[in-house]
């Protein structure tokens, strides 16, 4: 048995958590509701004020804007605070304070990356690198809280190496669906400008069938991983939580169909964004349960 980690630090890391999945959300809400530019400077507003000033142009998408840029504020604390839990409960951990500082640094990148979308008239490109940095602050995010429950240094695999190869081949499938849902995303009405959308030149329909392809993929992959872990691992920790995995991606692919047969209806491609970010927690969480990192 290890001990578990301090109240304080746990608090603090799933705080951290939320608030990059709520990013993602809120940020996903300023895009489906063509409030990208309700805010057309960066930093400032718009000229002259950092904050959205009455009469201004943009409407009511200029407050969207502007409480997705607050929260960064808010995201930027949380990592901050993550930093300084990890070195004050666990200052010898390096596999938990050098995620940490990667959090911090993606937040101030992510602040970049923010303008630089502004700036380019939020060019797809710069749109889904975005979202993409989220994914990866998101894991990584998870990974503190997951991590921190297990015992520090070397672990112990619980199944054979090769479940493990299987399981980031699953991970890096998940990858490209996630590239492609970008993609997706940025090819179809939802470009994040009402007045000027901005969108890459692939044919929405193909691409679509394209995401769900990888989709479909991932879904063997989760399968395959969920038989193995059942018949490999002595605990049934890892199984558990390639199980979460399972329901999350069936849940997501309920979604995904539903938007696309609906005609992309903004509330539930919002809530495709919010099961993709879940579906990166528990892909982080069913990783390190190989390894005994995560309670059942």
């Amino acid at each position: 048995m290890t001990a578990a980690p301090p109240r304080p630090l746990r608090l603090v890391l799933v705080a951290n958590l939320l608030v990059e999945v709520l990013i993602v959300v809120t940020g996903g809400l300023v895009r489906l509701t063509g409030s990208g530019l309700g805010c057309p400077t960066w930093p400032q507003c718009v000229p002259g004020s950092y904050t959205p000033v009455p009469h201004q142009a943009e409407g009511w998408h200029r407050y969207v804007e502007f409480g997705n840029r607050t929260l960064t504020s808010v995201v930027g604390v949380a990592a901050l605070l993550a930093v300084y839990a990890v070195w004050r409960w666990a200052a010898r951990r390096r596999d938990l304070l050098v995620p940490a500082l990667v959090v911090l640094a993606g937040v101030v990148l992510q602040a970049v990356l923010g303008g630089i979308t502004v700036l380019t008239g939020l060019h797809p490109l710069t749109v889904a690198a975005h979202f993409l940095v989220s994914m990866v602050l998101v894991a990584t995010s998870a990974y503190l809280v997951f991590r921190s429950a297990g015992p520090p240094g070397p672990r112990t695999l619980l199944v054979p190496r090769l479940v493990e190869r299987l399981g980031w081949v699953t991970c890096g499938v998940a990858i490209v669906v996630l590239m492609l849902g970008t993609a997706v995303t940025g090819s179809g009405p939802h470009s994040g400008d009402a007045q000027e959308p901005a969108r890459f030149g692939f044919d929405p329909r193909s691409v679509s069938w394209l995401h769900a392809d990888s989709v479909m993929l991932f879904c063997g992959l989760v399968v395959a991983v969920l038989v193995a872990t059942r018949l490999t691992a002595p605990t049934a920790v890892p199984f558990r939580a390639w199980l979460a995995v399972g329901a999350v991606t069936v849940a997501q692919g309920l979604v995904g169909y539903t938007q696309y047969f609906t005609g992309l209806p903004w509330p539930v491609v919002l809530l495709h964004m919010l099961l993709a970010s879940l579906l990166v927690v528990a892909l982080t969480r069913a990783m390190l349960a190989l390894r005994g990192d995560t309670a059942a």
